[in-house]
């Protein structure tokens, strides 16, 4: 990164085995713990917030998704083929179903 007069001091507290870990990433792409809390600390600028999604939930199927998934494997159910455009006007009620 280029130089510029820095000023201000950020200081964290992370796990040891966290820290080692990201700074083998960091080293693999040429990138120090520095200059990536430089290059986040910019995107926040840039994007007015933070710049990556913060999910509290995990991306684990809820057990209705489970139950439909499952269905689908079977056989049971409706499968859709065709244009993504077509699914959702079909699906806002815009355009019925082909036979």
């Amino acid at each position: 990164m280029a130089d510029m007069a820095k000023t201000a001091y950020v200081n964290t507290r992370v796990e040891k085995k966290l820290k080692a870990d990201a700074e083998k990433v960091l080293e693999q792409i040429g990138v120090s713990t520095s200059d990536l809390m430089t290059m986040t600390l910019k995107q926040v600028v840039i994007q007015q917030g933070l710049p990556f999604d913060v999910c509290t939930r995990s991306h684990v199927p809820n057990k209705e998704t489970r139950k439909t998934i499952r269905a689908l494997e079977a056989g049971e159910g409706e499968v859709f083929t065709g244009p993504t455009k077509e699914l959702f006007d079909m699906l806002e009620g815009r355009k019925s179903r082909k036979a």
